[in-house]
């Protein structure tokens, strides 16, 4: 069986805590803010990371149920409403926080207005993955087997389409809202055998669907090459992040689209990643990776050195399973879509500040093995 990378002391310990606070106190009425259990490292060290808590349908926009009553919903087989996610590929925040759009691989993305309780559904879309808005709040959706990107006002309502005939099989996406300009992971495959291909390559358009260039050395493993990139990011000096996922490794690309460095390597060991998909940035410039491989999430600084990781495979609350996308507010909440599980988990930041990037990582939490599929 294939082998998982989890933190099987500390999550085995933490998930125990949880269970028993859930069936000794769930059945009691709660607050509605109640205290975190969940959170990484564990004590005595300071929490870095808090689990916040599960997003998995419209009853989320009404309620904010507590951490022990999701837990009690899991055990007792309590089923969510059909307005629900299902197997989300991709995940778009407002700034402050307040909107949230989830893409189903169903054929749908869902919008979640916590500020006004309004629910929408946008379908139907042809495979919808990547999800990104520009600076007028507009969305812009990658239909992957339409292999187009699809735009939408913030009501809801489509605007327009762009598409390029070099697009093979477009997935992640991202904007740099200073320079105006659209990155569309292309991960290739898109062409017959003995057939010419563009893919494994980031093509680069612009905010009217003009393409302007493609980054990226064609297919392969050397630095600036690509083998099947997934997810995108741009930090604020406009230097792009690519999650080249069969290659094990986040590379870093300049405004100009040159090849800067690379983050991480394929391996079971701190700092290793399995199936590398979300990548996103903090307002402190940490950069978290989504391994759907480990389903963990692990922080890097900016000198590529690792600093923690969060999550663990399982299915209660705050655990993942073969996590997708991921996206960070200004508040620096986090929002992993969770797919298996079909759900957005949402956790914070807490107690950091930017020196903390930069002290020696120590691996407070410990990597291990495990044989679970």
């Amino acid at each position: 069986m294939k082998r998982r990378i989890i933190a099987c002391n500390v999550i085995a310990a933490l998930s125990m805590i949880v269970l028993m606070s859930a069936l000794l106190g769930g059945c009691a009425t709660a607050p509605k803010e109640e205290q975190t259990l969940l959170v990484w490292p564990p004590p005595p060290l300071p929490a870095r990371i808090e689990f916040v808590r599960s997003i998995v349908g419209e009853q989320d926009l009404k309620q904010d149920t507590t951490f022990s009553q999701k837990v009690m919903d899991f055990l007792t087989g309590i089923k969510p409403p059909p307005t629900r996610i299902v197997e989300p590929m991709g995940i778009a925040v407002t700034d402050d926080g307040q909107r949230l759009y989830v893409a189903n691989s169903r054929g749908y993305v869902l919008m979640f207005d916590f500020e006004n309780s309004v629910f929408t559904k946008i379908e139907p879309l042809a495979y919808p993955i990547g999800l990104v808005l520009d600076g007028q709040g507009n969305l812009h959706v990658v239909e992957q087997r339409n292999r187009q990107i699809s735009v939408f006002d913030p009501s809801g309502q489509k605007i327009r389409s762009y598409t390029h005939a070099d697009l093979e099989r477009p997935s992640g996406i991202a904007i740099d809202r200073v320079r105006g300009r659209v990155y569309v992971a292309d991960t290739g495959g898109g062409k017959q055998k003995g057939e010419t291909t563009t893919g494994h390559s980031v093509k680069v358009f612009d905010l009217d669907g003009e393409l302007l260039q493609t980054i990226g050395r064609g297919k392969g493993q050397e630095p600036g090459q690509m083998l099947f990139p997934t997810y995108l990011t741009v930090d604020t000096e406009g230097n792009l992040f690519v999650t080249d996922t069969l290659n094990a490794r986040v590379q870093v690309f300049n405004p100009a689209g040159n090849y800067v460095k690379s983050i991480g390597q394929r391996g079971n060991a701190w700092g290793m990643f399995d199936k590398p998909k979300g990548v996103a940035l903090d307002n402190l410039g940490n950069v978290y990776v989504v391994d759907s491989g480990w389903s963990n999430v692990q922080i890097f600084n900016q000198k590529g050195q690792v600093l923690l990781f969060f999550g663990g495979r399982g299915p209660l609350p705050g655990m993942l399973k073969n996590p997708t996308a991921i996206a960070i507010d200004a508040n620096n909440r986090i929002y992993v879509a969770d797919y298996i599980n079909h759900r957005v988990n949402i956790y914070k930041l807490v107690n950091t500040s930017a020196a903390d990037s930069n002290i020696k990582p120590v691996p407070n939490n410990i990597m291990a093995t495990d044989t679970k599929g």
